[in-house]
């Protein structure tokens, strides 16, 4: 029996930057609402959520200060509530970004933390003291440039962050913070929620002997953040972690048919882990191979072998194109692979995740330096790390604001909105958007594509193939990752089929007989004769 998020594809949507209703320039609670039925259009089942809650927005939402309440720039409980109810009437599922391993510095937590040594919470974040110089007690380094320990003058100690200096580590060694982050768990559980995003699952423990960071022998000085300067041997991925997972995950079972998915960099060999022993983490550790990869056929796939081949029993696997911290798929690859890169999310076996507006075909927008809002860009300047231009307003329409605001937009609409939008690509028949809701029709109404098995085919120059087959029924899948024709012959697979979508979006349903013929630049599904 297939769960709902095994069968289902995610959404993910960036509130400040998916809809505004009330003329602010910051995406809201209501603005979602008002396009849930262009969410339930597309044919995705679930939408993810980045952080809504109350927040100094100097990570714009990844600097929670309460864990269980609503930023008033994103609305109130009354509009979360209409979302949770207008989802579920569209037979969409909610799942919310959870960010356990740090608050803001201006969380009531962390306030009476840092108010003296003696305080009930002190060992709620990660205290230490001076190194005998007076300087941070080790080497460790923020991921947002500089040291990750900031002095406190008040009560003499240096406290951790892995990120940003308003952003402390909360201490999950400590069973008191375990408990009260269980419980942000099951508040919004109770109130509706189908599951959760968690946010830098790969960091939340942290070396109890605080050792230093060894060197990285291979990073590129002036080319890379400074933060890779090192092996994050003591600050990440640590073993202990897995048992916090493992009551994360219990709790989140107290409810039923919830979903657990962890945000976690690191190469196959080590993502795989966090299924757990026994399967008992979160249920879909995030695949972010394809973001990292090149883009040429024989490392993709590899890159499929090689995870579907580590995968633990009953492992279930998702991919992921893009999301609010990468440069957008159209960026990395240009607009053509874009489609066919499409192709490969949607038919890969697994879950996958769809960032708003890569359906569109959008792509990074510059951000005039005057206009940048990630603080990674500001800390890190000159190493084209900002996350802006991945965050840029949705494009909705063909109007000055692209119909996101009537007010300033809190980042520049992208200039080619007047003719990638949604209500452009609607009424275009070969659009990347046609493209996607044709893809996701053909991936609900064939079972091989959601949840059968994946069978890989041998590789013939710039082509990627495999099969996808359901009890009786069989789907190939060829992508052509390269700028020439090319053809597969079917002699060995089937005596013919049906070709259901191509990529160029003007050949679906024709027949195909002794081989599948490719334009540079093209994918097909292929529904093969039994």
């Amino acid at each position: 029996m297939f769960k709902w998020w095994q069968r289902g594809v995610l959404y993910e949507i960036y509130p400040r930057s998916f809809q505004d209703s009330n003329g602010d320039g910051i995406g809201d609670l209501r603005g979602i609402v008002d396009r849930l039925d262009y969410c339930a259009s597309l044919g995705v089942d679930a939408l993810w959520i980045a952080p809504l809650y109350p927040s100094p927005m100097v990570d714009f939402g990844y600097d929670v200060a309460d864990h269980t309440a609503i930023d008033p720039v994103f609305g109130t409980f009354e509009d979360f509530e209409a979302l949770i109810a207008g989802a579920k009437a569209r037979g969409l599922r909610v799942v919310l970004d959870y960010v356990p391993n740090h608050t803001s510095d201006r969380h009531p937590w962390f306030e009476e933390s840092r108010a003296s040594r003696t305080s009930v919470r002190r060992d709620w974040y990660i205290w230490h003291d001076p190194a005998p110089d007076g300087g941070p007690p080790n080497n460790w380094l923020s991921q947002f440039g500089g040291s990750a320990w900031t002095f406190d003058e008040r009560t003499g100690q240096y406290y951790y962050h892995a990120f940003l200096e308003a952003q402390p580590d909360l201490n999950w060694r400590n069973p008191d913070v375990q408990r009260a982050m269980h419980d942000v768990l099951r508040f919004w559980m109770r109130r509706g929620v189908d599951g959760f995003r968690v946010d830098a699952l790969w960091l939340l423990i942290k070396d109890d002997r605080f050792r230093d960071n060894p060197p990285h022998p291979a990073y590129r000085l002036g080319e890379e953040p400074p933060h890779h300067s090192q092996i994050p041997l003591y600050t990440a991925d640590r073993p202990e972690v897995h048992d916090v997972i493992a009551e994360l995950r219990r709790v989140v079972d107290e409810f039923d048919d919830r979903v657990l998915i962890g945000e976690i960099y690191l190469p196959i060999e080590r993502l795989i882990a966090y299924y757990g022993a026994d399967l008992e983490g979160v249920h879909l550790p995030f695949n972010f191979q394809l973001l990292q990869t090149q883009w040429h056929a024989r490392s993709i796939a590899d890159l499929i072998h090689r995870y579907e081949r580590a995968l633990p029993p009953g492992g279930w696997p998702n991919w992921v194109l893009g999301n609010h911290d990468v440069s957008r798929i159209a960026t990395r690859v240009g607009p053509l692979q874009a489609r066919v890169a499409a192709m490969l999310l949607l038919t890969l076996r697994g879950t996958p995740t769809l960032y708003y507006g890569d359906e569109l075909g959008m792509s990074n927008v510059e951000i005039p330096r005057a206009r940048a809002r990630d603080p990674f860009e500001k800390n890190v300047p000159g190493l084209g790390v900002g996350r802006d231009p991945a965050r840029t307003p949705m494009q909705w329409d063909a109007s000055e604001r692209a119909g996101f605001t009537s007010g300033e937009p809190w980042l520049p609409v992208a200039p080619d909105s007047s003719v990638l939008n949604v209500q452009v690509e609607s009424e275009e028949p070969t659009s990347m958007l046609a493209l996607y809701r044709a893809l996701l029709k053909v991936r609900r109404a064939q079972p091989a594509l959601s949840i059968g098995r994946y069978e890989p085919l041998a590789m013939q120059g710039d082509l990627v193939a495999f099969l996808r087959c359901y009890e009786n029924e069989r789907v190939l899948v060829v992508l052509n990752l390269g700028g020439d024709p090319h053809a597969l012959s079917l002699a060995g697979i089937a005596r013919s089929g049906r070709l259901l979508v191509s990529t160029h979006m003007d050949c679906n349903d024709i027949a195909a007989t002794s081989d599948v013929s490719l334009r540079a630049d093209e994918g097909v599904i292929v529904k093969l004769d039994s």
